[in-house]
Formats: structure tokens, C-alpha cells, sequence
């Protein structure tokens, strides 16, 4: 048995205000707040995680400020002392002792595992298999609310080579009024771009038959998550009944939710969030469900900052069956950031960052400006 041991973590809360006002269908973002966890062991190794959720507590249960707490109050002192290699051994330990809190298992994950790779020198893919790919397709959110503003931003992306896929955020108007500023953005853009929609649970299945058959004729190339989280019933039925593909989002937040949702045939496409299924392992985990059952996968983010975002890229390059790319632009979408060396975006594609573990050093003077007092 190794003689290391885990000898201090420490935590803070970063805010960062985002390049303009990003809407959902439950709120509208201003800013970011992001959970960043620093890892030491006796070995003078450190590693580094992130746990971020979207506009605060209205999209999740679990907060920054709640996430913070509850890593600092009831996983460090389950953890401290405990050989930080043994990062199965200590997930397992997290998951006996604490209840639910996915998205500080999974800041608490990636730091174990981010000290690992760099304590074997290899980047944090290898721990997964090797990377299959050195870039991931990214896509862009339209989320400014306004139809001309949207596609004016569009272009410009697809001009400067950053993004060709974009997905509108929809749910909080009418229907008729979503309808109508989707269509006219994908007639806009044309069919070498894919245009996709993220309901956010807001429909009900009624509404959601009649909206999903006019996106389905103006185009819409994926839907995403158009029912409540716990209709898995009503997911199965939609995706039965439309040729365009249905996608589960925070229906597939677990990996019995995967296995459920593969076994009805509910889903079309699984959306993979590292935080929502509790960290890398058991996305990967998620993953072989749906090769198995023959879905496709796409690479979720909750707006993480480049820390997780990293963390994303590294399981997400490992997976053969990504077939709709990911949306990890969560860096692009604030005007600054804590790490030394931000991820390189050109060609549609992030580039996987290069190094041992993540890749991602945290600029301490950066941290400071930033973090919460």
C-alpha cells in the first residue's frame, strides 16, 4: 500500500462576469460562480478541481456557496489522511457517507485524478483509456433573446472559423414565439450549419407535440430535453414518434438514469455532464450504456470555467460514439479567466490541452482578483 496521504484541501468560490446576459428558460446569467478545489497530498502533488452550476440555485439543487460548505465541512475530513491514489476506493467513501451532492463529487473527483496523471506524468486521459482524438468539435448557445442579434452573432462565428453548430435556448416565451425565432435563424444560416434546441423541461408533452412538428419541418436538427426530468415515459414516446432525434439532458444524470432511459428507448442521444452524474468515472460509465444500446452521446457542460472544461475534454476525447461533439465554450463565454494558459479554440474545435494531468495551471494572481472574500 502506498504511504501517501491526502494532507489538505482547500476551497473558494471565483466570480466571473460572462461577455453578456446568457438566458435559460428558468433565469438569465449575468456571471459565473465557480467552486475551486485545491487537492494536497504528502507528495507535493496538487490537484485541481471544479464545481460550477448554472444561475446559482435555479437550475440544481446544489449551489456554490452550499457546495463549498459541504466540501469543507463533510468530505474533507472524510478524506484527509486517506491515500489519494486510491481514487475508487475514496469516491466509494464519499458516496456511502453524503448523500446526493454530484457536483462536489465531481470537483473532488477531477482533483484527485488531475494529482494522479501528474504524479504518473500523463495526461488525465490516459487514466481513461488514451485519448482518440486531439480536438472536439465545440458548439455555440444563441442566448441573447433576439432573433436578428442571433443570427448576425452566428455569422460572425461561422466566419471566423469558431463555431458552425448552435443551439438556441428556448422555453421561455410561447411556443409560437420559439417556433418563429428558431425557424428564422436555421433559414438564416442555411443547411451547412445545425441548429439545435434546448427546451429545459418547460414543455409538456401536449405542447411539446406540436412545437417538436414544426421545428422538425423548419429544420431543427436535435431536441434537446423538452419534458420534466422524471418523464422518462414521455421521452420514450417522443422519440418513437419524430424522425428528428431527442435528446436527454438532465433525464440522463445518472448512470441508472442511463440505463432506464436505454432501456425504454428514450432517448435518441444521452447529453454527458460531469457534474450532474458525480465526476469522469461515471460518465464514462454512462457512456458504455449508450454504445451499447446504440445511442449517440454529446459532450454537456454547465458553463464550467476552463478547469472543468478540461476536465470535460479529457473523458470526452476517450469516447467513440460522440457523434453530436460537445458544448464546452463555458471559457468563452466570460470575459476572463484563473489559469495560466487558456484552452486554444480555432477550427470549430477546442484543443485538448497538453501536459501531465489536466493540462491547466491555476494563475494564483488571477485567483485573487477574482475570488470571493
Amino acid at each position: 500500500m502506498s504511504q501517501l496521504k491526502i494532507t489538505h484541501i482547500e476551497t473558494f468560490i471565483v466570480d466571473l462576469p460572462t461577455i453578456r446576459p446568457h438566458h435559460l428558460s428558468m433565469t438569465v446569467m449575468r456571471n459565473q460562480s465557480i467552486v475551486v478545489i485545491r487537492l494536497f497530498s504528502s507528495d507535493g502533488i496538487e490537484g485541481i478541481g471544479e464545481a460550477t452550476t448554472i444561475g446559482g440555485i435555479s437550475y440544481s439543487d446544489e449551489f456554490p456557496e452550499g457546495i463549498k460548505l459541504a466540501i469543507d465541512t463533510y468530505f474533507t475530513p472524510l478524506l484527509i489522511g486517506q491515500d489519494p491514489t486510491q481514487i475508487n476506493f475514496l469516491m466509494k467513501l464519499l458516496d456511502k457517507n453524503v448523500s446526493g451532492n454530484n457536483f462536489a463529487k465531481s470537483g473532488i473527483e477531477t482533483a484527485l485524478l488531475d494529482g494522479h496523471a501528474k504524479r504518473l506524468g500523463v495526461p488525465l486521459h490516459n487514466l481513461f483509456g488514451g485519448a482518440i482524438t486531439e480536438t472536439l468539435p465545440v458548439l455555440w448557445t444563441l442566448a441573447s433573446g433576439d432573433t436578428e442579434k442571433d443570427i448576425e452573432e452566428a455569422k460572425k462565428l461561422i466566419a471566423e472559423k469558431r463555431h458552425n453548430v448552435f443551439k438556441l435556448k428556448i422555453g421561455r416565451k410561447s411556443p409560437n414565439e420559439d417556433v418563429q425565432h428558431v425557424a428564422a435563424i436555421k433559414k438564416a444560416l442555411g443547411q451547412d450549419s445545425k441548429v439545435t434546441v434546448d427546451v429545459n423541461q418547460a414543455w409538456s408533452e401536449q405542447v411539446a407535440k406540436q412545437a417538436i412538428k414544426k421545428l422538425q419541418e423548419a429544420g431543427i436538427d436535435l431536441i434537446e430535453q423538452p419534458l420534466a426530468k422524471y418523464n422518462f415515459e414521455g421521452l420514450a414516446r417522443l422519440t418513437s414518434y419524430f424522425e428528428v432525434p431527442i435528446m436527454a439532458d438532465e433525464s440522463a444524470a445518472t448512470v441508472q438514469d442511463a440505463f432506464k432511459l436505454a432501456k425504454l428507448h428514450a432517448a435518441s442521444v444521452f447529453a454527458l455532464k460531469i457534474s450532474k452524474s458525480g465526476g469522469l468515472t461515471n460518465i464514462a460509465k454512462q457512456a458504455a450504456i449508450a454504445q451499447g444500446a446504440g445511442i449517440s452521446l454529446y459532450g454537456g457542460t454547465m458553463l464550467e470555467g476552463t478547469i472543468g472544461t478540461a476536465a470535460s475534454a479529457h473523458l470526452f476525447a476517450t469516447l467513440p460514439n460522440l457523434d453530436w461533439g460537445t458544448e464546452l465554450f463555458g471559457p468563452l463565454l466570460l470575459t476572463d479567466d484563473i489559469v495560466k494558459k487558456p484552452i486554444k479554440f480555432e477550427n470549430f474545435s477546442l484543443e485538448l490541452p497538453k501536459g501531465s494531468g489536466l493540462g491547466v495551471e491555476l494563475d494564483m494572481n488571477q485567483v485573487e482578483k477574482y475570488k470571493r472574500k
